[in-house]
């Protein structure tokens, strides 16, 4: 068993019998109360969000978990094949342990997943992909002074915010994790 001291973002814990991960890790000191943690954790299994307090020192069960990066190339159903470089295996994972960042994947691109023994737990998609705008409305000329923004599809299917600078064929940055334009790929 491990104490608060060894937990720090981006640790698994178990936590009343369900896999968490720590998103949110802050040491609070009140006034004249005792010292405690405030934790934000993320159940891997349902996706949803708790908070809870620790007391300073208290025992917590941290899982071991292994990251390894894998090569995203396909989608069969429901599901996402990835092949380890190491081995060459082909691992099949759940669409849905990736998030909303699975609609901004491109095939080739290098995912992270967690795995416990040989199960897959957790995944995440890349942070930034660079995708070519496929769809969206010509700008109007001299409308630039505004930071407006206008829908355009890119070549996965999904729909990002852009400038009214950026048109067709363009590749721009996007952020898997909030599905936001970034900035313009030259």
């Amino acid at each position: 068993m491990a104490t608060t001291q060894d937990v720090n973002v981006g640790t698994f814990i178990r936590y009343n019998g369900e896999l968490c991960l720590i998103i949110e890790w802050q040491h609070r000191t009140p006034g004249n109360l005792r010292a405690f943690y405030q934790a934000k954790m993320r159940n891997v299994s349902n996706g949803k969000l708790a908070e809870n307090r620790f007391r300073s020192g208290e025992s917590i069960e941290v899982v071991r978990v292994e990251m390894r990066p894998l090569q995203y190339l396909y989608r069969e159903g429901e599901s996402l094949v990835c092949m380890d470089n190491d081995t060459f295996e082909q691992i099949y994972i759940e669409e849905n342990l990736f998030g909303d960042g699975v609609k901004f994947m491109t095939e080739n691109s290098e995912v992270n997943v967690a795995f416990e023994g040989d199960s897959v737990i957790y995944a995440e998609a890349p942070k930034t992909v660079e995708l070519e705008v496929t769809y969206t409305e010509p700008g109007v000329k001299g409308d630039t002074a505004t930071k407006t923004l206008k829908p355009a599809t890119v070549e996965t299917g999904a729909t990002v915010n852009i400038p009214l600078f950026i048109n067709i064929g363009e590749k721009i940055k996007v952020d898997t994790r909030t599905g936001e334009y970034m900035e313009r790929v030259k």
